[in-house]
């Protein structure tokens, strides 16, 4: 079995070589590691071949947490002293304290490197002029994102979040051709835009790249998007720990590619046993990290917690993969596991009858929830009779997604709209 299936085949014996050296020499670099792969009885110089990464232990947000409480600021784990960090950013926190991640010079440049190839293979050009509406500030979807379109040679508008009336005056007078930003943003944007009586299609938007959260991949977000705006849906994921983007939508592709080059190693593995998975199409497992060159955070099979399925495989072979969810944020319902991204998909299919705004409420913290799943779904502009809605949604929900469900309807724009990211669960009574 191929653990390391996204790796290209040119590329395979360039990235063994020097995923060996730069394994080889951590434990004196880093503390932390030198610790773990004792702990674990493995030396990490007799690596052979990529597939011998099955036989180092993971790494995840906690140990990295930990790592940083015990020498803080930027951990045991941290390749580099502070004085060789160039940047700080710091992971988004979907669950627990966020972790600072530390920037090298040459980190950066590598980042950069792999962003501008993710947005080149989601169809940005020279010629586009993007807005940029993603946080500025510790955020990775950010300044690196900022970075990589400049060295495409984009022109570049930094909105940034917080400044919707800006991004509409940018829209009015800059010739904008492109938007990047989280699907929360581009829907916020589209909705604010229709109460100013407005239509989005007729600013002359083309390219619609979004990312940091999932749902951008869903079928029925991307319709909804694309109607909305007239404009094509491209999705990139990344991750904080380890970049900003590292897999990429080619336009029309039906899911993302591998597009980390040689600076990471991607395995997929099953998030109950650990065991690896091969990424052949119908496939789904957690992506699980390792980075073959970085200097202050030399991350080794850190898993994500994104969960992906493999969706086909590019003309080239490349695996395509669409993430459905976080196994943070995943529920379990009598035993069948349910994303909170699936039932907003299932409400967007109903668009215009429901807004696609959606929120599961449950009785405490998850993962666990007895059935009926509460669901609370905005009504649309095109509802119809409100009863003969709530019963299709609840029967499309148990159909597709085997759990029952009791859904409220809810007036349109009663639900939580954000700039960033949706929150999609909440506490509730």
């Amino acid at each position: 079995m191929t653990t390391t299936g996204f790796v290209a085949d040119e590329d395979r014996d360039a990235v063994t070589a020097t995923l060996r050296a730069h394994l080889a020499g951590l434990p004196r670099r880093s503390p932390f590691y030198a610790d773990l792969f004792a702990a674990h009885g493995v030396d990490p110089a007799t690596l052979v071949s990529l597939d011998d990464l099955r036989k180092l232990p993971f790494t995840d947000k906690r140990t990295l947490r930990d790592s940083q409480a015990e020498a803080p600021p930027l951990g045991r784990h941290a390749g580099v002293d502070m004085v060789e960090v160039i940047r700080v950013h710091a992971s988004t926190g979907t669950t627990g304290r966020p972790s600072w991640v530390g920037v090298t010079r040459r980190d950066s440049q590598a980042w950069t490197e792999m962003t501008a190839r993710a947005f080149v293979t989601m169809g940005a050009r020279r010629e586009d002029v993007v807005l940029h509406g993603a946080g500025l500030t510790l955020f990775v979807g950010g300044l690196p994102i900022r970075d990589a379109l400049e060295r495409i040679g984009c022109t570049l508008v930094p909105i940034g979040t917080g400044a919707t009336q800006r991004a509409v005056l940018a829209l009015e007078t800059l010739g904008v051709t492109a938007l990047h930003a989280t699907p929360s943003y581009i829907r916020y944007l589209g909705e604010h835009l229709r109460e100013q009586g407005r239509d989005p299609r007729g600013f002359g938007v083309r390219k619609v790249f979004v990312g940091g959260e999932p749902g951008g991949g869903e079928p029925a977000f991307q319709r909804h998007i694309e109607r909305e705006w007239g404009a094509r849906v491209t999705e990139g994921l990344g991750n904080a720990d380890m970049a900003p983007v590292l897999f990429a939508e080619p336009p029309g592709a039906g899911g993302m590619r591998f597009t980390g080059g040689r600076h990471v190693v991607v395995e997929l593995i099953d998030p109950d046993s650990g065991e690896p998975v091969d990424p052949e199409p119908g496939a789904s497992g957690e992506l699980v990290y390792t980075s073959v060159d970085r200097e202050c955070c030399p991350l080794v099979r850190f898993r994500t917690r994104d969960r992906v399925l493999v969706t086909g495989r590019a003309a080239d072979g490349a695996p395509l993969i669409r993430c459905v969810g976080r196994t943070d944020d995943m529920l379990i319902v009598l035993g069948v596991n349910v994303f909170p991204t699936a039932i907003r998909d299932i409400v967007q299919t109903l668009h215009p009858r429901t807004s696609g705004v959606v929120q599961i409420v449950l009785p405490g913290p998850g993962p666990r929830v007895e059935p009926p799943l509460r669901v609370e779904a905005e009504l649309g502009e095109a509802s119809g009779d409100p009863d003969v809605l709530r019963r299709e949604i609840e029967e499309l929900i148990r159909a597709r997604l085997s759990v029952r469900a009791s859904v409220e309807l809810v007036p349109p724009g009663s639900l939580e709209r954000t700039e960033m990211k949706s929150r999609l669960t909440r506490i509730g009574g």
